[in-house]
């Protein structure tokens, strides 16, 4: 996966390939009896219908099953061809790196420690204390000098004199001399002299006299100043994410505060005459909104910090009202919606006057209809997506989530991919890059194999709860039999 400091996602060969270990932390169900798939995968060359993209330069291409609403049927075609003459379609590709090219990169911030978790240190943090900063007892035992004990075993054990006792978070400084021993707990300071601390099990754990049955080496068991960190020592690296081990290393160095790439500030909004909110009774020719919530769950997840802005009033003065103020709090803006082709649309009306931004076809499926441009007069990017939910959801991961990634400073954009064996015939329209939501699990013969949920054209809400995948099927392939290979996103949560 490449790095995005070198802007490394312009290559194709980046989103398809890297390989991810399921087994390492892969969300993915136990092995079950597949009746489909037995043996060997065959090769791709054999299960794969491939087709000659020069086919593309041709004015018509079979469209995905899905209303484009900007053209009719051919009727001159059986195929369910539309007339794209007038159309260019964009790749996939050329669509996510316009996005990727213009999203902005936030100014670090100063957060608590704790607050800061999950995010990427944004400066070089340096150590200006020694950890430990004085000598201290690793375990509970006895301090004592290595070389009184140098010829202690189980069968001729040493005897030495215990002369105190010391608990963590005593700052009495102590010494011992030539054949005594200082009872210590992990943590304590050790007294002056000793070099050693004899756990312990290996002792008789005398209290006035202790039998040792164990030689040690000089400084076992015992942490000594600066072993940890030195002063001038990094802490923590500029584009570390900080977990729970960078959070204690932060306070253990008396940082309460640390710069960060702040979480990206995304607003979600929904456009449609037919949307009505949760927890109303959608009436005829009505849907309730769940995009806008399914989105912000899904920005979130990402790692960004979303704001659900609901439902776009049915007002053009009303809707650049709303944009505006969006646009004043949100680094993205993210819009869900049908919007029409060659008709009147008060969203691009109301977007017109922000500046404007460019409807067009991008060759996937589903969903080909897509918007992107920067508004307003400080360039906020805005991302419009179809408004049909699943489809509004893949086209979430396949170029809102990278660009979250981006502004987070994440050095892997994309999410990993697996090669998986098709349980089933999969079959993809010509030209449109086919994202099927399915489910992958381990085969009984090794390797990964994929059941799809549905056909492709069926959104169904219920079917994409239970994916833990999506399917992915290229521009150039229509069809790929049960027992090819086919490459497989897995969705992790939080991957």
């Amino acid at each position: 996966m490449t790095d995005d400091t070198t802007r490394g996602w312009f290559s194709r060969s980046s989103r398809d390939t890297t390989q991810l270990d399921l087994e390492q932390g892969g969300l993915v169900p136990q092995p079950r009896e597949v009746h489909e798939v037995s043996g060997p995968a065959p090769t791709v060359t054999h299960d794969t219908v491939q087709v000659d993209r020069s086919v593309f330069a041709s004015d018509r291409v079979p469209s995905p099953a899905i209303a484009t609403g900007d053209r009719s049927p051919d009727p001159l075609a059986d195929t369910g061809s539309v007339d794209v003459s007038g159309v260019r379609l964009r790749t996939v590709e050329h669509h996510l790196d316009e996005i990727l090219g213009a999203v902005p990169t936030p100014e670090p911030i100063e957060l608590a420690v704790l607050d800061a978790q999950g995010l990427l240190c944004a400066e070089l943090v340096t150590s200006e204390r020694a950890l430990p900063s004085f000598d201290q007892a690793g375990l509970d035992g006895y301090a004592v000098r290595s070389a009184d004990v140098a010829t202690a075993t189980v069968e001729t054990p040493v005897a030495l004199h215990v002369v105190g006792e010391s608990a963590a978070g005593s700052g009495d400084a102590t010494a011992i001399g030539p054949g005594l021993a200082w009872k210590v707990a992990v943590g304590a300071m050790m007294p002056v002299g000793a070099d050693v601390v004899v756990p312990a099990a290996w002792t008789d754990q005398g209290l006035a006299r202790v039998a040792v049955y164990a030689a040690l080496a000089p400084g076992s068991y015992v942490r000594r100043i600066g072993d940890d960190v030195a002063p001038g020592d990094v802490a923590v690296q500029v584009g570390t994410p900080i977990g729970p081990a960078q959070i204690s290393l932060l306070a253990a160095v008396g940082r309460e505060r640390v710069a960060v790439r702040p979480r990206p500030r995304i607003a979600v909004l929904c456009a449609g005459d037919e949307l009505v909110d949760v927890g109303r009774i959608a009436g005829p020719g009505q849907q309730v909104d769940v995009n806008s919530y399914a989105l912000a769950a899904a920005a979130r997840d990402a790692g960004a910090e979303a704001y659900r802005a609901g439902i776009m009033p049915n007002d053009r003065r009303r809707m650049v009202e709303l944009l505006e103020g969006q646009m004043l709090r949100s680094d993205v803006v993210l819009i869900a919606g049908t919007f029409a082709n060659g008709g009147p649309d008060l969203l691009q009306e109301a977007l017109a006057e922000l500046g404007g931004l460019a409807f067009t076809q991008v060759a996937m499926h589903p969903g080909p209809v897509h918007a992107f441009g920067r508004l307003g007069p400080e360039g906020v990017p805005v991302i419009c997506v179809p408004g049909e939910p699943v489809a509004a959801l893949v086209a979430f991961e396949v170029f809102v989530r990278p660009a979250i990634r981006l502004m987070l400073g994440k050095r892997q954009l994309f999410r990993r991919t697996v090669q998986a064996v098709s349980a089933e015939q999969l079959l993809s329209p010509l030209g449109y890059r086919q994202y099927l939501h399915g489910q992958v699990m381990r085969h009984p013969d090794g390797g990964y194999v994929v059941e799809p949920i549905g056909d492709g054209d069926q959104a169904m809400l219920a079917r994409m709860a239970r994916a833990n995948c999506l399917i992915v099927v290229d521009e150039d392939v229509t069809e790929v039999a049960a027992g090819g290979l086919v490459t497989v996103m897995p969705m992790l949560l939080g991957g």
